[in-house]
C-alpha cells in the first residue's frame, strides 16, 4: 500500500510462529492507520509493507517475475518472493507492527515538534527566555519601565547570553516587550544611595556593567537585535557588538551620556567612530544627537529599517531562515570575525568602566541625576 513519508530506525520484522497472532480487525485497522501517516517511511519501509500485505492477503509470492526493465515491478516481486512459506496469519503480524512502529515514531516526532514549538526558560522575573527552531530568543521585560534596566535586570541578562551561548540555539535574539526596546539604565538605580554608599555603588555598578558588556563581546554565536521602539543608552551603546540590527521604523537611537554628567560605555567610544565615521559618532556620544531609524541605518549602526505593521513579520520570517544554517558554520565564523577585535574590546570595555567609576562620583554626575529626579517629580 502506498504511504507518505516519516522517518523510522530500521525495523526488525518478527517472523516467529510463535509471535502472539493478531485479529483480522487489528490488521483492518493498520491498514487505516497507514493510509493516516503524514510522512512517507522510505521506499524500504513501504516494499516491506507492500510485501506483508501481499503474503497477508495471498499468501506466498505466486505470480510470475517481472522483466528485469521493469524496476518497479521487479522491487515490488522481490519484496514479496522473499518472504518465502511466512504464514498469512504471520503476515498480518509483522504488518499491523510495522504499522504501529510507523505510528508511534511519527506520533513521538510530533509531540517533539509541539514541546519544541517554544520552550520558555525559568527562573527569571526582568525578561522573558524562549527557544523557538533553533533561536533563543531573550526579551527584556518591565514594560510599564519601559524596559529601563535596573540591577536584576542586568545580571539576568548576563545569565541568559551566558546560557544561550551555551544552548543548541544556531542564533540568539534581542528585543524588548511593549512599546519601547530599553529606556536604558534604570536611574533608579541611583536613588537612595546614601553619601557613604557612593564609591561602593561606583564600583560594583563598573563590575556589573562591565561583565554586561564582556558578554556581548564574547558571545559565541551570531546575536542580532530586533529594535521594536526607541532605544536609549546602554541598550543603543551594545548596538555596535551585535551582529545584526533589525529596527522598526519607528524606533529611534539616543545615548544621553553628557546630559547625565556620564561617559559612553558598550565599546561605544571605539566601534561607533569606526561604524560612523568620528563627525557623526561625536554628534551621537558628545552632543547626545537622537537617531531616527533611517538615520541609524544610513549611519551603519541598523542594518535594516522595516515598517511597523509588517516589522514583526518579516523580521521572523527571516530570522527563521537564518537559524536553518549549519550552526557550527556560523559559529566558527563569528568567532573569527571578532577574533581580530576581541582583545582591543576588552580594552575598551575596562577603560570605559574605570571612566564611568569615576563621573558616577563626580559632582556633575549627581547634580544632573539629582535634577533627573527633580524634574520627574514635577511631571
Amino acid at each position: 500500500r502506498p504511504a507518505q513519508a516519516v522517518c523510522v530506525p530500521a525495523v526488525h520484522l518478527h517472523m516467529t510462529a510463535t509471535t502472539m497472532q493478531v485479529s483480522q480487525k487489528d490488521f483492518e485497522r493498520a491498514q487505516e492507520q497507514l493510509k493516516l501517516l503524514k510522512k512517507d517511511p522510505g521506499n524500504e519501509t513501504k516494499l516491506k509493507l507492500y510485501a506483508l500485505f501481499k503474503q497477508a492477503t495471498e499468501g506466498p509470492c505466486n505470480s510470475p517475475k517481472p522483466g528485469m526493465l521493469d524496476f518497479v515491478k521487479k522491487a515490488k516481486w522481490d519484496a514479496w518472493n522473499s518472504l518465502g512459506n511466512l504464514s498469512q496469519d504471520n503476515a498480518k503480524q509483522n504488518y499491523t507492527e510495522l504499522v504501529s512502529s510507523l505510528v508511534s515514531a511519527e506520533s513521538a516526532e510530533q509531540k517533539k515538534d509541539a514541546s519544541s514549538e517554544e520552550s520558555a526558560h525559568g527562573g527569571y522575573e526582568t525578561i522573558i527566555v524562549t527557544t523557538k527552531n533553533n533561536i533563543t530568543k531573550i526579551m527584556f521585560n518591565r514594560p510599564d519601565r519601559k524596559n529601563a534596566i535596573n540591577h536584576k535586570m542586568y545580571r539576568e541578562i548576563i545569565k541568559a547570553l551566558k546560557e544561550a551561548g551555551k544552548d543548541d540555539s544556531t542564533i540568539a535574539v534581542i528585543t524588548g516587550n511593549g512599546d519601547y526596546y530599553s529606556s536604558g539604565n534604570d536611574l533608579n538605580n541611583f536613588a537612595n544611595i546614601q553619601p557613604g554608599e557612593m564609591e561602593k555603588m561606583a564600583k560594583e555598578g563598573a563590575v556589573l556593567l562591565k561583565e554586561f558588556v564582556g558578554c556581548f563581546i564574547d558571545f559565541p554565536k551570531p546575536l542580532i537585535a530586533v529594535v521594536n521602539g526607541p532605544a536609549i543608552g546602554i541598550c543603543v551603546t551594545v548596538l555596535g557588538l551585535c551582529d545584526i540590527v533589525y529596527a522598526s521604523d519607528r524606533a529611534t537611537f539616543h545615548s544621553p551620556f553628557s546630559q547625565l554628567g556620564q561617559s559612553p560605555e558598550g565599546c561605544s567610544s571605539y566601534l561607533f567612530p569606526k561604524i560612523m565615521g568620528i563627525a557623526k559618532a561625536n554628534e551621537v556620544l558628545l552632543f547626545n544627537r537622537k537617531l531616527t531609524a533611517a538615520e541609524a541605518c544610513a549611519q551603519g549602526l541598523v542594518t535594516e529599517v522595516f515598517p511597523e505593521r509588517t516589522f514583526q513579520k518579516e523580521v521572523w520570517e527571516r530570522l527563521a531562515a537564518y537559524a536553518t544554517l549549519p550552526k557550527n558554520s556560523l559559529a566558527v565564523s563569528k568567532q573569527l570575525l571578532r577574533s581580530m577585535e576581541k582583545e582591543k574590546l576588552h580594552e575598551v570595555n575596562n577603560k570605559e568602566c574605570e571612566v564611568l567609576k569615576e563621573r558616577w562620583l563626580s559632582d556633575e554626575c549627581i547634580n544632573a541625576i539629582v535634577s533627573f529626579f527633580q524634574k520627574k517629580s514635577k511631571l
